[in-house]
């Protein structure tokens, strides 16, 4: 038992002295209640000596964790992570973030950059408080530290990216993203990003690009394959875009955005039968169905079944006579039946949609390509098919000979 007490004070007296010379070096109170803690620990142990008497189990718990333990885990932490006082300042941070008090949490922050110009975590967090803030530039500047501390945090530099495009600043946002995929081309975020900024600026091709590099990181990708889709689609290539929303149909069975433009592009191709099946899937979603019911009747009128034309368009009124009673004025095809069609004298439905302006984009394209393909022969759809496909063709062979003169 006096060896131990022996070992026992020195080990914890010589921790002592270590971190009381580190609270004097850095100049940081925060070492105070540590340096406390173990004093005690250190006091008890020396009380057990002078009085020869045997603590309570409990004594001797708390004076081992008090003197080592606690001192030496703190020491490990500092080496490892941060020091005591940019993690307990860090930590109230977070703390008063969590409960929406942000200008305590930036207080905080201030402290630890006051000391640590250089931590990592204290930027990153600053620059959350600046985002939710709306301080959309102090936040990016925050974010590049952060990226300037840590080359490989890929996460701020995506960030960064979102934040750039959030303010319009798309140029600037679409070069960070190419520099960051040519990091990390397994990045989906970053992909899909990217892709969006090209759509709106209509390079479907360069977009295409993008989502296919993808693809090869995440094959099983539903938002990869739909996007695809929706490129191949404005680019008249729709062989191609039948691939990518079959296969993002197989990922998510629920993708009715994805069945109908199947169904749409079936009809280019004059496959009714095929293009009849999917506005059938397609009639459980509640935006879509009025569409798909619509789409149903001119089938039915094509195939001379009035009868079931007839039903079709009467219950694609009656889910949004808004939307179909003035598409049916204003095309030929329903002339045979407009008599037997019930249009209301209040027009009713919603006109808001969830689609995103890319999707109702494409999904104009295809109609309308629907309407010319219907007075078009099956040799002039084969004709236009291929075009886009020569057209991708030569597109890929380009790429491929300007990479192999990049690696000469």
């Amino acid at each position: 038992m006096v060896i131990e007490q022996l070992i026992f004070t020195f080990i914890s007296f010589t921790i002592f002295v270590y971190m009381f010379f580190r609270m004097i070096k850095k100049n940081d109170t925060t070492y105070l209640t540590i340096i406390v803690l173990e004093a005690i620990g250190i006091g008890l142990n020396f009380i057990e000596v002078l009085f020869n008497i045997k603590l309570n189990m409990i004594f001797i718990i708390f004076k081992y964790i008090a003197s080592i333990l606690l001192p030496i885990l703190i020491v490990i932490i500092e080496k490892h992570y941060a020091s005591l006082y940019e993690l307990l300042n860090l930590s109230k941070a977070k703390t008063n973030l969590i409960f929406g008090h942000r200008k305590k949490s930036k207080t905080y922050l201030f402290k630890v950059l006051d000391k640590n110009k250089d931590s990592y975590k204290a930027h990153l967090l600053l620059a959350k408080v600046y985002e939710q803030e709306g301080e959309i530039q102090k936040s990016i500047d925050e974010y590049v530290q952060a990226i300037d501390i840590n080359k490989q945090d890929y996460g701020s530099y995506y960030k960064v990216s979102e934040l750039l495009n959030k303010i319009e600043r798309k140029e600037e946002a679409s070069e960070m993203l190419s520099n960051l995929l040519n990091k990390k081309p397994d990045m989906v975020k970053a992909s899909e990003l990217l892709g969006n900024i090209l759509i709106e600026q209509e390079k479907y091709k360069e977009a295409a690009n993008i989502y296919t590099e993808s693809i090869k990181y995440n094959p099983v990708n539903f938002e990869l394959h739909y996007n695809l889709g929706l490129v191949y689609t404005m680019l008249n290539d729709f062989q191609s875009a039948k691939q990518e929303y079959e296969k993002a149909a197989g990922i998510n069975s629920l993708s009715y955005n994805s069945k109908y433009s199947l169904a749409q592009i079936a009809l280019i191709f004059k496959e009714l039968e095929e293009a009849e099946k999917r506005f059938l899937e397609v009639i459980e979603d509640e935006e879509l169905s009025a569409d798909a019911y619509y789409e149903l009747a001119k089938i039915s009128l094509i195939k001379m079944d009035k009868d079931t034309a007839i039903r079709y368009i009467n219950i694609a009124i009656d889910i949004n006579s808004q939307k179909i009673v003035n598409k049916v004025k204003e095309d030929p095809i329903f002339i045979p039946i407009l008599a037997k069609i019930s249009i209301p004298a209040k027009l009713e439905g919603e006109t808001k949609t969830k689609l995103k302006e890319k999707e109702t984009k494409a999904k104009k394209h295809l109609e309308e390509t629907c309407e010319i393909a219907r007075s078009l022969s099956y040799n002039d759809i084969n004709l236009l098919n291929k075009g886009a496909k020569e057209e991708q063709k030569n597109n890929k062979y380009n790429k491929k000979q300007k990479e192999n003169k990049y690696r000469e």
